[in-house]
């Protein structure tokens, strides 16, 4: 029998070659690059397409030049998709104040011992568990940095915008002074933030009453726990009020401590209120009504020069 005369190479034979080389006559259309660079010759003939190539160079985090394409195992993308879904997760759950490791301890302990004596208690007390894991959450706040700026400390609603008299045991001039009043219901965050850089002047915790925090007679009967802060443009009155529920002031901080802006210096357990008291011809940047944010929204700011007030109206 005649032997078959060699013609070339068959059409895709290089489709079942390891290396390109080795399909005699294969020559590359183009050079391959990841990110802007020239691959080695390993690269070069490895048996994939440009674009699927430079994917699986930045997956396996291609570094060295000249050497040899390291292929992944099915034990790295594993790994790395497990890394991969636990990050994702951890940007989702929101981290969980140490205050309420206790009450959340209790909780669960509750509701073990409910679930054992009938099973309907036991999905109430896993509610309440779950409800008090919020409660108690404290999440990363982008705070604004610029000089003059007055931020929430709190989250909640914008009750109340008066003139007032600060309190007194802060030892502040007794002239009237722009109140602004956030209250926090049971479903805000209650971990407090300082509303402007500076040095705490005083404070001071006075006992009191218990009643709505909402009540404009809440911000001299009630409990609380009031700071002054010295700042370039003088002193601001920043008030924790316990409300109806809540029935502790927890501070972060103490009297001659420096804070920076939207920095945690205190925390009110089970709904309250938050009251600001800024210098009289500061004009806020905030209407009644609205929802402020802890850490993120402007109050006022205290460089600006606001002829008049702003008008706002819901939508």
């Amino acid at each position: 029998m005649r032997p078959r005369r060699f013609a070339g190479p068959r059409p895709g034979a290089w489709r079942h070659a390891v290396n390109r080389r080795e399909a005699a006559g294969f020559r590359p259309r183009r050079p391959l690059r990841f990110r802007g660079e020239a691959l080695p010759a390993a690269f070069r003939s490895f048996p994939c397409r440009p674009k699927a190539l430079n994917q699986r160079c930045a997956v396996a985090g291609f570094r060295d030049r000249g050497k040899p394409f390291p292929r992944a195992s099915r034990r790295t993308r594993t790994a790395e998709l497990s890394m991969s879904l636990v990050d994702s997760v951890r940007k989702v759950i929101v981290p969980i104040h140490k205050e309420g490791y206790v009450f959340i301890a209790i909780g669960l302990v509750a509701t073990i011992v409910l679930a054992n004596l009938w099973s309907p208690f036991g999905w109430i007390g896993a509610i309440v568990t779950v409800w008090i894991c919020y409660f108690f959450r404290d999440p990363v706040r982008i705070t604004p940095q610029r000089e003059g700026l007055v931020i929430s400390p709190a989250d909640g609603r914008v009750s109340q915008i008066a003139s007032a008299l600060p309190p007194p045991e802060l030892d502040l001039p007794a002239e009237p002074m722009t109140r602004v009043s956030i209250f926090m219901n049971v479903f805000d965050c209650h971990v407090n933030r300082a509303p402007v850089p500076g040095r705490i002047l005083k404070m001071a915790y006075t006992p009191g009453l218990f009643l709505n925090a909402e009540l404009d007679k809440a911000s001299d009967d009630n409990e609380r726990n009031a700071l002054a802060i010295e700042t370039a443009s003088g002193p601001i009155g920043v008030v924790q009020i316990a409300g109806l529920i809540a029935r502790r002031i927890v501070p972060f901080v103490k009297e001659g401590d420096t804070l920076a802006t939207g920095e945690r210096f205190g925390l009110i357990r089970f709904g309250s209120r938050v009251d600001v008291y800024l210098p009289a011809h500061v004009v806020p940047l905030v209407g009644e009504g609205q929802t402020a944010i802890a850490g993120e929204t402007v109050l006022a700011d205290l460089s600006g020069n606001e002829p008049l007030a702003r008008s706002y109206r819901g939508i």
